[in-house]
Formats: C-alpha cells, sequence, structure tokens
C-alpha cells in the first residue's frame, strides 16, 4: 500500500485541480460517512451538536449537486454556527463539539459550497482522517496500523474523485443551478455510492 503522505498530496492536487462543484460533492460524500458512522455509535458516545448538522450536510447534497434553492438552507445553517455557542476562541476552555470530526467535516463540507476553496475541501479529508485514529467508546486495544487505516482512508478519498470526475461537466454548473433532471439523475448516481461506509473498490 503506498504510503499516507504520497497520497494526501496526490489528493491535494487533485483537490486543487477539481472544480469548485467537485470538491463539494467531494466533501459531502466524505461527511456523509462520518456523519453515519457517528450515528451507529452507542447513544452515550453520540454528540447532539454533529446529529444536529444533519440538516447542514442534507442542504449541501442538495445544493452540490445542483438544487439552487438549497443556497439559502446552507448559508442559514453556517449563519447559525457562527452565532453559537459551538463558534469561539476560547481554545480548549470553550465547547469541543464543533471539532468532533464528523460536525468539523460537515462544517467544512458547508464552507467548501459556499466559499468554493480548495482548502476546506483539505479539512473536510482532514477530519476523515483524523477519524480514522479511534472511535469514541471502542477500547479494543487490538488496532489496526495508524498509516495503514490513513492510507486506506485516502485511497477511498482518492476513488471518490474518480467517480465524481464522471460528472465532471455537470458539476461545474450545479453552482449556477442545474434542471430537476439533472439534479435527480446526480442524486441517484453519486448520493448513495459516495454515502456507502464500505469501500468502493469493488462498486
Amino acid at each position: 500500500m503506498p504510503a499516507w503522505r504520497d497520497l494526501e498530496a496526490d489528493l491535494a492536487q487533485r483537490l486543487a485541480d477539481a472544480s469548485d462543484g467537485e470538491r463539494a460533492v467531494f466533501c459531502a460524500g466524505v461527511s456523509e460517512r462520518l456523519m453515519r458512522t457517528h450515528a451507529a455509535l452507542p447513544a452515550h458516545v453520540q454528540r447532539p451538536f454533529t446529529l444536529g448538522l444533519r440538516p447542514l450536510l442534507d442542504a449541501v447534497w442538495r445544493a452540490g449537486l445542483g438544487d439552487i434553492n438549497a443556497f439559502d438552507a446552507v448559508k442559514r445553517g453556517l449563519g447559525s454556527f457562527y452565532l453559537s455557542e459551538y463558534c469561539h476562541s476560547n481554545g480548549a476552555d470553550g465547547p469541543d463539539d464543533a471539532r468532533e470530526p464528523a460536525a468539523a467535516a460537515v462544517l467544512d463540507a458547508a464552507r467548501a459550497y459556499m466559499h468554493g476553496c480548495c482548502d476546506f475541501a483539505l479539512f473536510t479529508s482532514g477530519a476523515a482522517l483524523e477519524a480514522t485514529t479511534g472511535v469514541p467508546g471502542d477500547d479494543d486495544p487490538l488496532t489496526q496500523d495508524p498509516e495503514e487505516l490513513r492510507a486506506s482512508e485516502l485511497l477511498r478519498q482518492l476513488r471518490d474523485l474518480d467517480r465524481i470526475a464522471l460528472h465532471a461537466t455537470d458539476l461545474r454548473r450545479a453552482r449556477f443551478g442545474l434542471t430537476a433532471a439533472t439534479t435527480h439523475r446526480l442524486r441517484r448516481e453519486l448520493r448513495a455510492a459516495l454515502s456507502r461506509l464500505d469501500d468502493l473498490a469493488q462498486a
């Protein structure tokens, strides 16, 4: 398996070369996997703040796939976060809920859509890498090598980009709105595949 640092560099270049529309859908897929993983945790380790970001993530999906009417929902979702106690400058003395990987990924996915900035896509990818280091409530000492886990996650992300690139022409225009038929087709062909928790290598 390639070294994860080399894969990370490859991913960064691929994201830089992608359109903002492709990056938005990439971020939605990574965030979806993290959100589903978090929602499957035992109730006592789930975070209400993270689960409460589900409507924002759904709005990012709709917007990224060309539903121009979802723009306001993404904007309001980010605005609510910025006005909340979870957005602060208190460092370790303030709530850390927004730093939980799934929550961080959703927030950065929303920023990636709103601002079209590659950095936010990299942050979303990084949240998934952080999540590979351990699962809350999992005390099993027999875990895989962290570098292998990171490499596996990055390979998955690169495959996600391969799948997204097949729809690059449509996604480049998604920010400006696509027809309902095109949005429906993209949702059918991308959302389920990018949301799968298992590897896409055999898909």
